[in-house]
């Protein structure tokens, strides 16, 4: 059984197990969707202080099993199952961090703190890009939307100069013919259009293949406890 941490290492140690607890990717993913409702990220932090007590405060042998259903049920109240073997990862760090701070080794949670630091400030930079590429979509859609417009005028000019030249001739030369050859054009035109009419005009829709992703993660109906032997 390993010793009881020593009041001046404690704060230490609670800011090694939330690093920790925050670089778990199924605990984040979790919270950022509000898988557990409302309060989820709530419920995360007490899991946290759950863990924190529970290496702190308890009088019997810190057994990894024991972390490790408290860390399965911490996930099921966000009703997430975790079969990707990240319990036990996130099981050993902790328990591998509190030995450390027993001997007053805090060197793992300067690095865990570096590496956090660093992917909040990566997840900034990759928020501004997308940002950027936003507003640049935006203003190339309201560029083409203004060309489309102008050259939707430009070609209505067009057909109605090309529609009144059109009529002037078709009547000029209907004055030149007799009847029974109108008669023939007109019927010609009309079969015209109804072939045009009747050929088909078929759209096809991509269908979008679904993709399943197998991270190990399964959602759970909300109030379900999970029973770990």
């Amino acid at each position: 059984m390993a010793g009881r941490l020593p009041a001046d290492s404690i704060p230490n140690f609670n800011e090694g197990l939330h690093l920790v607890l925050y670089s778990w990717e199924a605990l984040r993913y979790a919270v950022e969707n509000g898988l557990g409702g409302p309060h989820s990220r709530q419920k995360a932090e007490t899991l946290g202080s759950d863990i924190l007590h529970w290496f702190t405060q308890s009088e019997e042998p810190l057994y990894i099993d024991d972390l490790e259903s408290m860390l399965y049920e911490g996930m099921v109240s966000l009703n997430l199952e975790i079969e990707d073997g990240s319990v036990e990862e996130v099981a050993m760090k902790l328990m591998i961090l509190h030995e450390e701070c027993l001997e007053g080794n805090f060197r793992s949670i300067e690095i865990l703190r570096e590496a956090v630091l660093k992917q909040a400030a990566c997840a900034h930079a990759i928020q501004v890009v997308n940002n950027d590429d936003d507003e640049e979509e935006e203003d190339n859609d309201d560029g083409g939307s203004n060309q489309d417009g102008h050259n939707s005028n430009m070609e209505e000019e067009e057909d109605n100069d090309d529609g009144g030249s059109n009529q002037d001739g078709h009547n000029s030369n209907m004055e030149e013919e007799d009847n029974d050859d109108g008669g023939s054009n007109l019927d010609g035109h009309n079969s015209n259009m109804e072939v045009e009419m009747q050929v088909p005009v078929e759209e096809t829709m991509p269908k979008a293949a679904a993709e399943e992703e197998d991270d190990g993660w399964t959602l759970v109906p909300r109030r379900r406890n999970k029973v770990r032997n």
